[in-house]
């Protein structure tokens, strides 16, 4: 049943008399845009701890290589002046290491990417190799006046905050996937209604079987004071939930933040609440600085891992608190440098260090180089259980 819903919701969403996305797509026709990329993703994984490895049949006792090649189609249709269709999909070849060493990888994967409808498919898994394709955006959108109503698969985001978004309550995001810029959507109706200068009031919810995986909120944007504001109540999973966000300036600084509450159904649960506020500021010389907090009540105040704790907006992080310092810097036209470090006060005194450098080819390719190492202290030392190397080659089209 599920397979057949969502197309069937289109084609009655198709008989409405959309506007377009802000996003920017190289135009092949006036009613309709293609556009997308291919990259090629090499992954280096360093373990201090044998027994960090994730399964057997590794290269090495020290460390793993994987790979990734990743091909993305973006797709928009403008069916008149008020109807647009857009699907987007992603298809990736997975082969190497981890692939070979962890049981069911191709169930992994295709879990953890599909969403209410199954639209994603597992083409290959055989001798290491996991080729899976997927729709990722497939929805209607239409918009006449002050009205925006979109059926479908979307992304719908709600968060304000740079790094963490409580608010984000639809499609919580893992910040080191980095190479997942669009970041995941849902299956979900959304209507949205403007009813003043940075004001709108919007609803929206996301395809369920039972009450207890409903996710179901209404958002309401307004600017008071030079600030832009917003209040959300709905349920999500479990949760009654009540939210706030907002983003405005002190002084030359960009301020921005946003806190949830959760109040589960089930008094077992217990009560959840995650906030975080940053503050970023561009210097004259280019110089881009960012820094924030997290306070996640639901994370412990011991020893965590970085890359397997359970994500959710109610669970952003694995730890109780985390203090974010980013800078970023143009080191010339074609070549941005970046160190992004993630410090939590707990009792391991868990680190994050995320450097890398990007370099532009040209218009249309792109050189990146990522790191990413969790450190923790044990025994009045730091020690690095998990280094990451990523290099990343990207054409975009």
């Amino acid at each position: 049943m599920r397979k057949i819903l969502l197309p069937a919701f289109c084609a009655i969403f198709a008989a409405l008399p959309l506007r377009a996305q802000e996003e920017d797509f190289p135009s092949t026709s006036q009613n309709y845009e293609l556009g997308g990329y291919l990259k090629n993703l090499q992954t280096l994984i360093f373990f201090n701890d044998a027994n960090l490895l994730p399964g057997q049949g590794a290269a090495s006792d020290t460390f793993l290589q994987d790979n990734l090649l990743h091909h993305r189609l973006n797709f928009r249709w403008f069916l008149n002046d008020k109807l647009t269709l857009r699907a987007e999909a992603r298809t990736r070849l997975f082969f190497g290491d981890i692939v070979r060493g962890t049981p069911q990888y191709a169930d992994l994967v295709k879990n953890a990417n599909d969403d209410y409808f199954n639209l994603s498919t597992v083409v290959l898994d055989k001798n290491g190799f996991v080729l899976h394709s997927i729709l990722d955006r497939f929805y209607m959108e239409y918009a006449s006046g002050p009205w925006e109503v979109s059926l479908g698969r979307q992304r719908i985001n709600w968060g304000i905050n740079t790094l963490w978004n409580p608010n984000d309550i639809f499609n919580a995001f893992n910040f080191t996937d980095f190479d997942y810029e669009e970041r995941p959507g849902s299956d979900a109706l959304r209507v949205r209604y403007y009813n003043g200068f940075a004001s709108s009031i919007e609803f929206a919810t996301r395809a369920f079987d039972n009450w207890n995986e409903a996710v179901a909120a209404a958002l309401w944007k307004f600017n008071r004071n030079q600030y832009d504001f917003q209040l959300l109540g709905g349920i999500a999973q479990g949760d009654a939930v009540l939210g706030l966000g907002w983003a405005g300036n002190l002084k030359n600084a960009g301020f921005k933040g946003e806190a949830t509450w959760f109040l589960p159904w089930e008094k077992e649960r217990g009560q959840s609440l995650a906030a975080t506020f940053g503050i970023d500021y561009s210097f004259s010389n280019a110089l881009y600085f960012n820094t924030g907090y997290l306070y996640n009540s639901n994370g412990t105040t011991g020893d965590g891992n970085i890359f397997g704790f359970t994500l959710s907006a109610r669970n952003l992080y694995p730890y109780r608190h985390a203090v974010f310092v980013s800078a970023g810097y143009p080191i010339n036209p074609l070549l941005q440098g970046s160190l992004a470090v993630i410090y939590s006060p707990v009792r391991s005194h868990a680190m994050f260090l995320n450097p890398a450098i990007a370099y532009s080819l040209s218009e249309n390719w792109t050189l990146d180089l990522v790191g990413q190492i969790a450190f923790s202290r044990m025994e009045k030392r730091y020690t690095a259980p998990i280094q990451a190397v990523f290099f990343r080659v990207k054409w975009s089209y």
